[in-house]
């Protein structure tokens, strides 16, 4: 099996930073079904304004938002961009021809579009 990247959603902005709230991150439930994100899947969140990588679970939020829970809320700033990945695990022949989700937001975490990769990975 390999663990290939399933979605993504790109430049999203950090809306809020509950550090009392026991954990996750919290998305904007259309932004979950777009990049098909369940709730409580594990995903990773890389902050592009400080380079912080921390892996975490989501939960569904409210049009827009973006909130960071919990301990991670720490690594993070309102106003950051963050990516967040999702991955599945695969077989060898599935990996291969497997095309990841690709959500792309606005500035107010609105999806400007959704679509699967087409370019081949490098082999």
């Amino acid at each position: 099996m390999r663990i290939m990247l399933k979605s993504k959603i790109h430049r999203a902005t950090i809306t809020d930073c509950n550090i009392d709230y026991e954990g996750s991150i919290t998305i904007d439930r259309k932004l979950m079904e777009e990049a098909d994100i369940l709730p409580y899947e594990q995903v990773q969140v890389l902050d592009i304004n400080n380079g912080s990588r921390f892996t975490t679970y989501a939960i569904e939020g409210g049009p827009g938002e973006i909130c960071v829970n919990g301990a991670a809320a720490r690594l993070v700033s309102l106003g950051d961009l963050a990516i967040i990945l999702s991955y599945c695990h695969l077989n060898d022949e599935e990996a291969r021809i497997f095309r990841p989700k690709l959500v792309h937001v606005d500035a107010n975490n609105i999806s400007t579009s959704v679509r699967r990769i087409t370019e081949t990975a490098p082999v």
